[in-house]
């Protein structure tokens, strides 16, 4: 199995899978190539199962075409605003602004003050996602963390939210 060590000051080893299907070990300096490959070793099965997710997502959602990529922009910016507007009034909140971006990894932010940003990339999923993604964000006016009360007050408005997730994934 093929793979690129990243060595640095860290305590532990650790895998990564990058979107491109790279696998990644992160190592500490002093830890030798035996050690790391009996790692790699002992971790094929978790290996197999997150590399070929990876696989089949970006078989199913290919990197877009610059032709996709300008539609899925011009989507973004005409459904997203619509859809920050219809959730806001629904939840009580207010953004301060909308953002389209380009990111890879991340679908959607909520800034300090409130901002909210969106990757355009949401716009290659069903539109469910991307209201969730607009749920999501807008909770996070109201509660700036990942906790009890915030799954809550997204499941308020989205009961439906963990299989939608878990559709994507």
């Amino acid at each position: 199995m093929q793979y690129k060590i990243i060595r640095s000051d860290r305590k532990t080893l650790a895998l990564q899978i990058t979107r491109e299907g790279e696998l990644i070990v992160r190592a500490p300096k002093r830890v030798s190539s035996a050690n790391i490959e009996k790692f790699v070793s002992d971790n094929k099965k978790w290996i197999d199962k997150h590399l070929s997710a990876v696989i089949s997502r970006a078989e199913k959602y290919p990197e877009p075409t610059d032709e996709d990529r300008k539609r899925y922009i011009a989507e973004a910016k005409e459904y997203l605003p619509a859809r920050v507007e219809y959730f806001s009034k629904i939840m009580g909140v207010s953004p301060t602004g909308i953002t389209v971006t380009g990111a890879k990894t991340r679908h959607g932010s909520c800034s300090a003050k409130n901002r909210l940003s969106f990757s355009w990339r949401i716009m290659q999923y069903p539109r469910e996602f991307s209201d969730y993604v607009v749920v999501h964000e807008l909770a996070h006016i109201k509660y700036k963390n990942h906790g009890r009360e915030f799954y809550e007050f997204v499941a308020s408005v989205m009961p439906n939210y963990k299989e939608i997730k878990r559709s994507i994934k």
